[in-house]
């Protein structure tokens, strides 16, 4: 179907449907950033204690170099120990946070449905159409405008530093190093803040590209009610067969009434009363027009006695329950209709 006759928002059903293949809303640029705000604030914590951990090291290099010591297990060793305390909290702040910034959107997701080989990824018609697709130049554009800013604020960095460099043959090392790092760091903040701007302009159209790709067309929301709900042309023909049972099931009950109560036409309430074994008497069958009528039909064919009261059948029909008793405000009435019965002889034992 086409793009443009998908104009309804996604049911529920679909998206926890598109949630477990993995088709969930997710901005990699948020990822991104938040890896590297960490990484920054990770190098501006660690940079003292990895600049002393570096001196260390190059003193232990020189002095292993005048002693004319070789490279050995325990050289190899302190490599190793080096790299993880200078590069290893990098890591794991890049690592935490890219995990963190992607449940937090996913909402906690796991699935491993993207990664199963699929025939589309590796067909080149597809990947034709992909690549001239409004998300792959969306996504050429972003990049391009990532790179011309990351340039211009390099640049732009470099140029004032180049202005200055100068003044570092006048200073001591400690002092030029501790101006260059904070130069360095106020440019990657820049970087950093840049790409934040960026990210949030990519998640507000990553939601929308999620949302248009997720709406469905009113076919597709009438076919996922039928196969959720049922077809309400099968679901309206089986309340009707349900229907009709109930009533086949009500009308064998009315030659065990003694009584019909009826408003001439339109109503017709059967009752049954046996003094040991009822506390009240019961309404055994109901009903309005056409059913009303058959209630009284099959009730003469019985013989069974029929009463003429308008208010007394219009209020046992609204107020009755089918094989219940009937309300206590109603006794007086049918007791009356009752007495009579039994002077006739009419009311069964």
């Amino acid at each position: 179907m086409g793009e443009d006759s998908k104009t309804e928002k996604a049911t529920p059903k679909k998206r926890r449907d598109e949630r477990k293949k993995g088709n969930v809303f997710l901005s990699k640029d948020a990822v991104s950033v938040a890896s590297l705000f960490g990484s920054i604030l990770v190098m501006r914590v660690t940079f003292a204690g990895s600049m002393s951990a570096l001196g260390a090291f190059m003193v232990y290099c020189i002095q292993l170099i005048q002693n004319g010591g070789t490279l050995s297990q325990t050289m190899l060793l302190r490599c190793i120990s080096l790299l993880a305390q200078v590069a290893g909290p990098f890591l794991a702040a890049a690592i935490l946070l890219s995990v963190a910034a992607t449940f937090a959107q996913t909402q906690l997701l796991v699935s491993f449905e993207l990664i199963k080989p699929k025939f589309d990824k590796i067909n080149p018609l597809k990947g034709f159409q992909n690549l001239f697709s409004l998300r792959s130049v969306v996504e050429a554009l972003k990049n391009l405008l990532k790179v011309t800013i990351l340039l211009y604020l390099i640049y732009s960095s470099l140029r004032s530093l180049i202005g200055i460099s100068e003044r570092y043959l006048y200073a001591d090392l400690r002092g030029a190093s501790t101006h260059l790092f904070a130069a360095i760091f106020a440019m990657l903040l820049r970087v950093a803040f840049a790409f934040l701007a960026l990210a949030a302009l990519d998640f507000l159209y990553q939601w929308w590209d999620y949302e248009r790709q997720m709406r469905m067309t009113k076919q597709e929301i009438k076919e996922e009610y039928k196969m959720t709900e049922g077809d309400p042309q099968i679901k309206s023909r089986i309340k009707e067969l349900q229907r009709r049972a109930a009533q086949q099931r009500m009308m064998q009950q009315v030659p065990k009434a003694d009584v019909i109560v009826r408003n001439p036409e339109h109503v017709a309430v059967a009752l049954r009363y046996k003094p040991y074994v009822d506390e009240a008497p019961i309404v055994l069958a109901k009903g309005l027009d056409n059913l009303a009528l058959r209630i009284v039909a099959v009730a003469e064919q019985h013989n069974i006695t029929v009463v003429e009261n308008v208010a007394l059948a219009r209020t046992l029909y609204a107020k009755a329950e089918l094989y219940r008793t009937i309300p206590p405000d109603l006794y007086e009435d049918v007791a009356e209709i009752m007495v009579y019965l039994y002077k006739l002889g009419r009311v069964k034992a």
